[in-house]
């Protein structure tokens, strides 16, 4: 695995992250993030990390928000706000905001899915971080840029913890900034 963390944050993620075929169809095989969540310096390491996306090179913040996409981008984003003093705005599957909300939908290899954003959740011109644990196909980070254009942010940078490369999910980022602590 290539990827943009440091060699020793990357040894850690690699002994961290465990391969479950076949979940949660044949055919997949699910990046379980359990036991990289459960050590606290791996944790801590990985959302500083994560983190960087959203600093200029003298480590100072450059984001207003930070954006985490349902369901496990939620458990690194918060804390990636929290590294960077900024809020945390979430992005969610239909009917789980309670507010007005903006939707975008997008196409999947085997149908189509729809996020959603509360329509007041950033300020016009806020700049923003958006955060996942996957970059697989793409779909999920473009369609949350859409939601941040929509919301009348801008989206800065995508920062994930893992890229699967096979899927090329790059080609569907628009040009986005992409930090991936992982490559496979």
């Amino acid at each position: 695995m290539a990827g943009d963390a440091s060699p020793e944050l990357a040894a850690t993620i690699d002994s961290l992250i465990r391969d479950v075929p076949d979940f949660p169809k044949p055919g997949v095989v699910f990046k379980d993030i359990s036991l990289l969540l459960d050590d606290h310096a791996a944790f801590t390491a990985v959302v500083q990390a994560l983190a960087d996306a959203g600093r200029d090179d003298s480590g100072a913040t450059v984001v207003d928000k930070v954006v985490g996409m349902e369901a496990r981008g939620f458990i690194l984003a918060a804390p990636v706000a929290l590294a960077l003093g900024v809020g945390f705005v979430p992005v969610r599957k239909p009917g789980k905001l309670p507010r007005a909300t903006y939707a975008v939908s997008y196409a999947l290899e085997y149908g189509e899915e729809t996020l959603e954003m509360h329509a007041d959740a950033l300020a016009p011109g806020e700049r923003v971080l958006l955060v996942d644990d996957v970059l697989a196909t793409g779909g999920t980070a473009a369609a949350t840029a859409e939601l941040v254009t929509k919301g009348g942010g801008t989206a800065h940078a995508l920062s994930v913890l893992l890229e699967l490369s096979f899927l090329d999910g790059r080609a569907a980022l628009d040009g986005l900034p992409l930090t991936a602590l992982r490559t496979i």
